[in-house]
């Protein structure tokens, strides 16, 4: 069941910055991670999710509600953690709560309190004016804030930018935690530590387009390998990458022709092949290498490279 939908939703500002035709859903229960660098359209997207600007074409709709024209009667469901804290001025860390309470129309003390003591805003902090509370301290409390309720829907802009990296890690425990209780996260981030030890599924978007989607164990268990060789001699080399190129059971990733390296990639069903091809030649180290989250998103904003030409 989808709580979040996003229906060929395109914004555009102009000068190629924007949104264009991006569409997933966010199930009942599962962290969605959405991942991308900073520019990507991440935020734009998550602005329009959560009702603060309409598109020009497409939808966004959380619980079944276009989220534009009815974002009033999805608030008090919903956590949010904006990519840009910008607090009110004039406030304290505790008025600010309260006001926060108020708007949701939601007073649970017992959550607020677990979240002040597990993000570690003690007393002072909290009669701090907003204004002189520094980056993490602001961080911290707008996480607090999008928690209290314990709300069903979680939509979270970069929600540890800011934050150390025990608070970061705070967090990563405590999102696992919220997904066990059965809460829907939509996690933006260009953290890959973060989306990789939280999501069930990931999008990847480049250039305001969905240009990946995937479930994050299909990555940790792809039937896809990666090997990187070292040849003990540069006439071992030349001839593995003159015959290899000809080879249907592998592609050249890089190589190193001062090195004598080649990374190589090949199918679970190809590594006999492999190996007996590469049984003909000196090799001095053979390494499997796991494709991490940050390999994978990497391919699509890596120029592909040319090897044409150097034997």
């Amino acid at each position: 069941m989808s709580i979040i939908n996003v229906e060929h939703l395109t914004k555009d500002y102009g000068f190629g910055r924007g949104v264009f035709d991006v569409s997933f859903e966010v199930n009942k229960g599962e962290v969605f991670g959405f991942l991308g660098p900073n520019g990507a359209g991440k935020s734009t997207t998550i602005r329009h999710i959560m009702g603060f600007s309409k598109p020009d074409s497409g939808q966004t709709t959380v619980f079944d509600k276009n989220t534009f024209d009815k974002y009033y009667q999805i608030l008090n469901r919903v956590g949010y953690v904006p990519g840009e804290i910008a607090l009110p001025v004039g406030v304290t860390g505790y008025e600010f709560i309260k006001m926060m309470q108020d708007l949701q129309g939601i007073h649970n003390d017992e959550m607020l309190e677990k979240m002040l003591k597990l993000f570690c805003l003690d007393d002072a902090s909290l009669k701090c004016e907003t204004k002189r509370m520094s980056l993490g301290v602001k961080r911290k409390l707008a996480v607090v804030v999008a928690f209290m309720s314990d709300p069903e829907v979680l939509i979270l802009d970069e929600p540890t930018s800011g934050l150390d990296p025990v608070m970061q890690e705070v967090f990563i425990n405590f999102i696992k935690e919220e997904k066990e209780r059965g809460k829907t996260v939509l996690l933006s981030s260009h953290i890959f530590s973060e989306v990789d030890a939280t999501c069930d599924r990931i999008a990847i978007i480049k250039d305001g387009k969905i240009i990946s989607q995937f479930i994050a164990n299909d990555l940790k268990h792809a039937t896809t390998k990666y090997y990187e060789i070292k040849f003990s001699t540069k006439s071992d080399f030349d001839k593995f990458y003159k015959q290899g190129k000809d080879c249907k059971f592998l592609k050249f990733i890089d190589i190193d022709v001062n090195n004598n390296f080649a990374f190589i990639m090949t199918e679970d069903e190809n590594i006999n092949e492999v190996i007996e091809f590469l049984s003909n030649f000196e090799i001095s180290s053979f390494n499997n290498k796991k494709e991490t989250l940050e390999d994978y998103f990497m391919k699509f904003y890596k120029e592909d490279k040319d090897f044409g030409g150097l034997l």
